[in-house]
């Protein structure tokens, strides 16, 4: 058996033989035209590990038959790039695929760019960050930037016939039967991580003694064992993590339980107890806000319960927070309230404090004015008395649109309602 891996050597030399990314391989789709035409420019691939970044790039290689040559923006140094670049230089063109490209500095940075700029290098960039948050602009300014999608199911099901069935690169010189369902555990449980998927597939032959028939049989057991911590892709710091929040929060938003919950899953199995309690308290405040502001207050408390319970057990205060705030009534009047009134204040529409509500806490302060005429409420029927408070500048500005999703709100509507009839009155 080769001593390389089974999804090294399973990697696609054509890109036909690329699982998924049809989007870009495909017929008629970009980076087939690119390939088709021999004109092919520097791109940035992204996406989750293990979904066919390095395959695209050698595919590419192998069907244009340009030199390919690979680096890791981190481990390898300027002197590894001017080898790449003499070579550029004897035959033309040169394929770079460079990992972890969002590490690149700027040295190995500086020396790259003329060699893009002119062509002789075809920069192939991979990288599971999203690029237009961590990639330096002069770089990203350079290429394509095309988001890869993990594999569906039934493209993860041709890649592993393709692995059983290869006589040459694959496992098909031995006799091997695996159960449905093993296969089926193999195809989805790996989360369209395709190295995963297929080097569990080696282990499992590898680990299986055979039969007296010399035959490999691989149960669902074994298929489990063999991909253990793979059934769940969450990396915690790139990009598909943020993801999964935006999706949290948009489902609580949205008033779908069973969506939130997926979420909220999804992030419990990533142990990421310090985002799914940030985020449940921004929802709170940011969604539920004024329609029920008491969820805020029960939100905060069933946090508090699970970092003190720990998990799995913090699994359960969660859940009842999420549902909470899914069926809870929303409103964002506060937040809409608050950014109106800072985009205001960043476009210069602030003007000068009435000159009745200016600190007089200091000697000379009332021989300038300051704090004359200001009514104490207190003084007043009701606390409530007629009396400008913003600056002239800003002089009837509404920044408070009351919504009327809640009772709380609806009282409180009621209330502003009043007192702006009244400073109306007050003005006519």
């Amino acid at each position: 058996m080769n001593d390389q891996p089974l999804a090294y050597r399973m990697r696609p030399r054509t890109l036909d033989e690329v699982a998924g990314q049809q989007h870009l391989v495909g017929e008629g789709k970009i980076i087939y035209r690119m390939v088709s035409a021999k004109q092919l420019s520097s791109m940035i691939l992204y996406g989750p590990p293990g979904i066919g970044k390095t395959s695209i790039a050698s595919a590419i290689a192998g069907s244009t038959k340009y030199a390919f040559r690979k680096l890791n923006a981190v481990t390898n140094n300027k002197k590894d790039m001017e080898i790449v670049a003499a070579e550029a230089k004897m035959s033309g063109k040169v394929i770079l695929l460079l990992d972890e490209v969002h590490r690149l500095d700027k040295t190995k940075q500086d020396f790259l760019l003329p060699y893009l700029e002119n062509g002789m290098i075809v920069l192939i960039g991979a990288t599971t960050s999203n690029p237009y948050h961590a990639i330096n602009p002069a770089i990203r300014s350079r290429c394509q930037i095309f988001e890869l999608f993990p594999p569906t199911s039934e493209e993860m099901k041709k890649v592993l016939k393709n692995a059983l069935n290869d006589d040459v690169r694959g496992l098909g010189a031995s006799q091997i039967e695996i159960d449905e369902n093993a296969f089926l555990h193999f195809a989805t449980a790996s989360n369209g991580d395709v190295r995963s998927a297929l080097n569990a597939l080696e282990l499992a032959a590898l680990s299986t003694a055979p039969d007296e028939n010399g035959i490999i049989h691989i149960t669902v057991g074994i298929a489990e064992e063999c991909l253990q911590k793979k059934a769940f892709a969450h990396d915690k710091d790139g990009d598909g993590h943020y993801d999964v929040l935006s999706a949290f929060q948009k489902s609580i938003r949205g008033s779908d339980v069973n969506a939130a919950l997926h979420y909220l899953g999804r992030l419990i199995e990533a142990g990421d107890l310090p985002s799914i309690s940030r985020r449940l308290l921004v929802i709170a405040y940011e969604d539920i806000g004024l329609a029920s502001p008491q969820a805020g207050a029960r939100t905060l408390a069933a946090i508090q319960t699970a970092e003190k319970i720990g998990f799995p057990e913090a699994r359960i205060p969660l859940a009842n927070a999420v549902i909470e705030l899914c069926l809870s009534p929303k409103s964002n009047s506060a937040i809409l309230a608050i950014d109106e009134a800072i985009a205001d204040i960043r476009a210069g529409k602030s003007g000068d404090v009435p000159l009745h509500l200016k600190d007089a806490h200091y000697q000379g302060a009332k021989q300038l004015g300051r704090g004359l005429d200001y009514k104490y409420p207190h003084d007043y029927d009701n606390g409530w008395v007629n009396q400008q408070y913003l600056p002239n500048t800003l002089k009837g500005k509404t920044y408070y649109k009351p919504k009327q999703t809640g009772k709380f709100e609806q009282a409180l509507a009621g209330v502003y309602e009043k007192l702006l009839r009244n400073m109306k009155k007050g003005t006519d």
